[in-house]
């Protein structure tokens, strides 16, 4: 089995990583159309640095990033992933991020399913009390997601990102556990 059900939810499951998907992320981590709308579009993404990177993650032994595989539940199809990093146990705080790394797959509900997954685990396991994140002002479609799962609008950081000739303002958004436990019960 390459994947092993940690956080489990409608559509998805999250698992710990597997060494051998860092093809699969360099794959995706080099195509604009996935990571425009996450600030890593400038950036080369090779097999060797990817390799190392999803080595390092795994290894993490400071505890301030947990790093999950999203899949879809009806095929164990990996979709992308999903992490909490700069987690910090003594203000109970961390910043969440999401890769959903096929065009295809997005608007399907995967990302808000494993933010969902990812919520309950920060704040339910982890002991969090707010979880933090930013998308650009282009990415209409994230920021609902995010407002889907709970996320409130906090502030602008303007001309935060430079991406095809163009400066997009950076929005940023949190969601504390008495505002999880607020939907969770609606």
């Amino acid at each position: 089995m390459k994947y092993f059900p940690k956080i489990v939810g409608e559509k998805v499951y999250l698992s710990p990583l597997h060494p051998e998907d860092y093809e699969l992320f360099t794959k995706r981590m080099n195509d604009s159309n996935i990571t425009d709308g996450t600030g890593g579009t400038c950036f080369l993404c090779t097999l060797t640095g990817e390799r190392r990177r999803v080595e390092e993650m795994m290894a993490n032994t400071k505890g301030d990033i947990c790093i999950f595989s999203i899949i879809r539940k009806e095929d164990d199809q990996l979709l992308g992933n999903i992490s909490l990093w700069n987690i910090d146990t003594v203000h109970r705080r961390a910043i969440l991020g999401i890769l959903i790394g096929e065009v295809d797959e997005h608007s399907k509900g995967y990302g808000t399913d494993a933010i969902q997954c990812l919520l309950d685990y920060g704040f339910n396991q982890l002991n969090l009390n707010s979880i933090e994140l930013h998308v650009f002002d282009f990415n209409a479609k994230a920021k609902r997601c995010y407002e889907k799962c709970g996320f409130k609008e906090i502030g602008h950081r303007r001309q935060a990102y430079f991406n095809n000739g163009k400066y997009h303002d950076a929005i940023y958004m949190d969601i504390t556990r008495e505002d999880f436990t607020a939907k969770s019960l609606q």
